[in-house]
């Protein structure tokens, strides 16, 4: 006879095996929900500030295609044009400096949305002047206003990916500075330029951006825990069945006590500013003066060295993203080996433009292309090493002072290279962007066993 003994079931029995509690089955679910909503944010707020930080880019790269038309109209040298663009340098990396260190303490959401609207305003009332001085005082305010764009993107990377994702997820939001690049000149350099007149690279970007800023404040959102989600640590650390390690020291810092034992203490951000200088001098001496370049010295008619830069915005996008996800799986985090790598080839392709004969547009358009694909790479690797090096409390005041150092080199870039130009030629120019490049590499170097840093490796750093 059967009994009805519990004992006489077996655990293989599925009809007595013990079932989970009710309890246990809503945990499962919440926890499969939270997850699902946490990747949809992270992927809502990477491609919100891809489209924020590409609108910058729209009030911001429209100069150097109005150039030739200022030139033509009001006879402005190339030192003029320069001091206009080192304005802007100047002005940026210092705001950039101020807005890493409060966008560290900011809601991300409103600061960029905020610096995205009054950045097309003084866009737009630049498209009323005639005159120097009023327009690189117009100009010198946009940046300030431009300042106000990155920091809060390189916030929210560091609060909403674990830094194993982060050289990924950063190279693929800075496809925003490409994308941005090539829309505005295809659309005022091809288009805007030609059948309005200089006027209309002001006003049209303008009207977009200020209609953009809205709709980035409606896609952005702050840090994980202002939509009630646990920090970046604990999300990791619960996907990988880990102990969320004890809270730190540096959560209680003040903001003083962030930036000087984090940022300027640390020699690994030293190296990053110098490198991002050097970098610079090569970035935005492409950015300023490769349109006039391919006009005045390769043969190139106006259309098509706009078409030639927007081919090296695009590669840019590719190579940015190779960099990023060379250095997170392949050198396991590290970014250093990968900066040598990208600007030893970026030197070489700049040797090889400068010699290329007038006249040879698909070699122009071959080269400017391959550059484009490794001049992203550093700019990317530099900003996540910042970053990595500092800490996530510290990561927009690092990035602040290394973008600092590098629109020293780009005010170089403007104003420098100008009257370089105007006295000595493009070859010497050349000579100093390859230079640049060779310099830019050895303090990459120098970070070439290094990677994110826990709490306490950076104390025994920063000791």
């Amino acid at each position: 006879m059967r009994t009805n003994n519990a004992s006489s079931f077996t655990p293989l029995d599925p009809k007595h095996a013990q079932m989970p509690s009710k309890q246990t089955l809503l945990n499962k679910i919440t926890d499969s929900y939270l997850k699902k909503d946490f990747r949809y944010w992270q992927w809502r707020i990477l491609f919100s500030l891809i489209f924020g930080y590409a609108a910058f880019y729209l009030v911001r790269q429209n100069l150097p295609i109005a150039m030739t038309a200022l030139t033509a109209e009001f006879g402005y040298t190339k030192t003029e044009l320069g001091w206009i663009s080192t304005s802007f340098a100047i002005v940026y990396g210092v705001g950039k400096a101020v807005s890493g260190t409060f966008s560290d303490r900011s809601n991300a959401r409103y600061f960029m949305s905020i610096g995205l609207f009054l950045s097309g305003c003084a866009c737009f009332f630049m498209g009323f002047i005639s005159s120097f001085y009023p327009f690189i005082i117009l100009w010198t305010l946009n940046a300030c206003f431009q300042s106000m764009g990155s920091p809060p993107c390189q916030r929210l990377l560091t609060h909403w990916f674990p830094p194993n994702q982060l050289g990924t997820r950063w190279a693929i939001w800075n496809s925003s500075h490409q994308i941005g690049t090539a829309v505005i000149t295809v659309v005022a350099g091809a288009y805007l330029l030609e059948q309005f007149g200089w006027r209309s690279v002001f006003f049209v970007p303008a009207v977009m951006v200020m209609i953009f800023a809205f709709i980035l404040f409606q896609g952005l959102r702050d840090t994980p825990e202002s939509l009630g989600f646990s920090s970046i640590e604990e999300h990791t650390a619960r996907k990988n069945n880990e102990t969320l390690p004890p809270e730190t020291e540096e959560s209680k810092l003040s903001f003083k006590e962030i930036f000087i034992t984090r940022v300027l203490k640390n020699h690994l951000v030293w190296y990053m500013c110098w490198a991002n200088l050097f970098f610079y001098i090569v970035r935005f001496g492409l950015l300023i003066w490769a349109p006039t370049f391919l006009t005045e010295n390769k043969g190139s008619s106006l259309a098509k060295a706009s078409w030639d830069v927007a081919g090296f915005d695009i590669a840019a996008i590719f190579g940015g993203i190779m960099a990023g996800y060379l250095s997170d799986k392949v050198f396991g985090g590290r970014r250093g080996p990968v900066g040598v790598i990208f600007m030893i080839i970026l030197m070489m392709l700049l040797l090889y433009l400068w010699q290329i004969p007038t006249g040879s547009s698909f070699l122009n358009a071959f080269v400017m292309f391959a550059i484009g694909f490794f001049v992203s790479g550093p700019q990317i690797l530099q900003g996540v090493a910042a970053a990595d090096f500092a800490s996530k409390k510290a990561a927009g005041a690092a990035n602040g002072l290394t973008g600092t150092f590098g629109y020293l080199g780009a005010a170089f870039s403007g104003v420098g290279v100008g009257k370089i130009v105007d006295i000595w030629g493009w070859n010497t120019a050349f000579i100093i962007f390859a230079a640049s490049a060779f310099i830019s590499a050895f303090f990459f170097a120098l970070t070439w066993n290094h990677k994110a840093t826990s709490s306490h490796s950076r104390k025994k750093l920063n000791a």
